[in-house]
């Protein structure tokens, strides 16, 4: 088993209130839910209109599908107009096998 941890630190520029924050991140998270199934929570930045910490967990079953899952949220993220990336840290989770 493989798994890493990401820390994706966003702004949303158009957002001029925190309900506007919510309507984008509400999709983004049900995006990366439904499409990769992944574990996916706002972990910080709760009260700022234009940004947000999102953490996702990910699993796989081997190392190069666990570094292929993690290529396809960079690219997911690449393709939302309507957020902008900020950093993207990436934590492999040793199997203790």
């Amino acid at each position: 088993m493989h798994a890493a941890a990401l820390r994706i630190e966003i702004r949303i520029p158009e957002a001029r209130s925190l309900k506007a924050k919510r309507r984008v991140l509400q999709s983004f998270i049900a995006d990366l839910r439904n499409r990769m199934s992944l574990s996916v929570a706002e972990v910080d930045d709760h009260d700022a209109w234009q940004r947000s910490t999102v953490g996702v967990a990910i699993v796989a079953a081997t190392g190069g599908e666990l570094e292929q899952r993690i290529a396809t949220v960079h690219r997911m993220l690449s393709e939302r107009v309507d957020l902008e990336v900020l950093r993207v840290g990436v934590s492999h989770l040793e199997d203790p096998e």
